[in-house]
């Protein structure tokens, strides 16, 4: 983590974050520039090299900053003796609407992130990315054992519900009206759908 950074007021931390945050979810790590996060954040290309020395050092900072605030996030609002699919995925989501009020890009981020192929970004981030996988993998070990109707499989289930979240969070970057609340009662109303089918 860049301490330096964390000596600015928050304020200015956030908008920092937030405008990383959106570009590279916008563009992915490749077509995203320095230029557009400072033009979005409203600072000086001067600032963002004080702090952050490269592009890659923002992404970086960014993909260690979201992991963290996330997860931490997760164990407040993750129960561990959760052992109802549908509920865990609503705990999980709650958990990311608490973290999208501040930073409404955070998730879309980490889903481009997810799916970086190129190589300065994906070398930088690889324990960030790990400790995230491995900490949802433990939640989702709680209903592991659930069973559905109709021959559904746990990994289809988890594959579908995947799939939902990223559409719904790709479609408002692409509108570029990240509205965490409704996001989170869309997707709600799809687990609810679904315990009720399955």
């Amino acid at each position: 983590m860049n301490e330096k950074f964390f000596d600015l007021k928050r304020e200015k931390q956030d908008r920092m974050i937030n405008a990383g945050l959106k570009v590279f979810a916008k563009y992915g790590y490749r077509h995203a520039t320095t230029d557009d996060i400072v033009k979005e954040a409203g600072i000086s290309k001067g600032l963002l090299f004080h702090y952050f020395t490269n592009k890659v050092g923002v992404y970086v900072f960014l993909m260690d900053y979201s992991v963290r605030f996330l997860l931490l996030e997760l164990s407040r609002t993750v129960k561990k003796d959760t052992n109802d699919f549908f509920e865990l995925y609503k705990q999980i989501e709650n958990g990311k609407l608490q973290v999208l009020k501040n930073y409404p890009y955070m998730q879309a981020f980490l889903d481009k992130a997810f799916e970086e192929v190129c190589l300065e970004a994906l070398e930088e981030c690889e324990e960030q990315k790990a400790a995230y996988e491995s900490k949802l993998e433990e939640y989702y070990l709680q209903v592991s054992a659930c069973e559905f109707k109709n021959g559904i499989t746990f990994k289809q289930m988890r594959e579908m519900f995947k799939y939902i979240i990223k559409g719904i969070t790709a479609e408002n970057v692409a509108l570029d009206t990240m509205q965490p609340e409704i996001m989170y009662h869309q997707v709600c109303g799809y687990i609810d759908m679904m315990r009720g089918v399955c």
